[in-house]
């Protein structure tokens, strides 16, 4: 499956713990990439130094949806259910 064109959710819903060009601490949950586009497109794309956890989420039908608002909602759900609980 390709990537919704403008749609860019798996770059501003997930978090990313490893560093990336601009962010050397990583991304937090729901901040876009600062390498999204104005066209929501990663810039990185292509790049190594885009990070590894970028290039293995892979668009499924279960995961974007119809539209860009069912992506953000199903990563959102993802990040939490996936957050360690803080102590």
């Amino acid at each position: 499956m390709a990537c919704r064109i403008g749609c860019g959710a798996c770059c501003i819903a997930p978090s990313i713990s490893s560093p990336l060009p601009g962010m050397p601490q990583g991304k937090p949950a729901g901040v876009p990439c600062p390498h999204l586009t104005a066209q929501l497109a990663c810039a990185l794309f292509g790049d190594p130094r885009r990070p590894s956890v970028c290039g293995s989420l892979q668009p499924t039908a279960g995961m974007c949806g119809t539209n860009r608002e069912h992506a953000l909602r199903y990563l959102d759900e993802l990040e939490r259910q996936t957050t360690p609980l803080q102590s």
